[in-house]
């Protein structure tokens, strides 16, 4: 029996944008939906990050694109879309994951430019894009939009206010869409994943935000970080699959359990 096919994640043919798609979770994801058959349109903010990623996959024959883009743009989002009809004829799935970040802040430091930034490559810039995606999978009648949000805006971790708020706007923002598009076949779910060890410089050793990042994980059911490719991308890649077609509006907290500890 093949397993894949019977359950439905098997995404062979399916085009698929997935934004921020050049290093950790993004690249993770791309990797494994290449590996489950999709066609891929990735961004990225670097010309030569995005450079590496097109070796690789075309090292493996995958069918692919690649754009430099800034998320934060709304112009960008059309473009984006525009390239991906271009190169392939259809969307079949969207994963806004871009999303740029501030220094660790205390609330009463932050600064007008930390919170516009977090808010233009977050909710505004996962707003641009869904818009930018919905004509073309409101005329197929099938679509899959996955966002990211984050644990943080539900425990309210100190010093990640603004980037807190931006995730938990997101959030709001799949709920909204889930409610308006589900009848065009649409389904529109968020992720909070739990991945930031390649976020962690060995330079930044000793730092506050390494001590942040060890009691994160000292009372963590499991124990340990997520990895992009083994923990976080399988629940992706679900969730643009047929076999998540009942589901829309989610929070999947795909965090190991660490929610539990709020």
């Amino acid at each position: 029996m093949d397993v894949n096919r019977e359950i439905q994640t098997n995404l062979s043919g399916h085009t698929v944008i997935v934004t921020g798609g050049t290093r950790g979770i993004g690249l993770g994801i791309v990797r494994v939906l290449a590996r489950a058959g999709a066609e891929l349109m990735v961004t990225g903010r670097k010309r030569e990050r995005l450079e590496r990623v097109a070796q690789e996959l075309t090292a493996v024959g995958v069918p692919h694109r690649t754009l430099q883009a800034d998320v934060a743009r709304s112009e960008t989002s059309s473009a984006v879309v525009a390239a991906t009809l271009e190169a392939f004829g259809k969307i079949d799935g969207l994963v806004a994951n871009a999303q740029s970040f501030r220094p660790v802040t205390k609330l009463e430091d932050v600064k007008e430019s930390d919170f516009d930034l977090v808010l233009e490559t977050g909710p505004k810039g996962t707003l641009f894009l869904m818009q930018a995606v919905l004509p073309s999978m409101r005329e197929r009648g099938r679509g899959r939009i996955v966002t990211f949000g984050s644990s943080m805006g539900n425990t309210g971790v100190p010093g990640y206010g603004p980037y807190s708020a931006a995730k938990e706007a997101v959030r709001s923002l799949t709920r909204t869409a889930a409610r308006e598009w589900g009848r065009y076949g649409i389904t529109v779910n968020c992720v909070c994943p739990a991945s930031v060890a390649h976020r962690m410089p060995i330079a930044d050793e000793g730092s506050e935000r390494a001590k942040a990042f060890a009691e994160m994980y000292a009372d963590h059911p499991l124990g340990r970080d997520g990895d992009p490719e083994d923990d976080i991308a399988p629940a992706v890649t679900f969730l643009l699959s047929d076999a998540s077609q009942y589901l829309t509006g989610q929070t999947f907290m795909v965090d190991g359990g660490g929610i539990m500890r709020a």
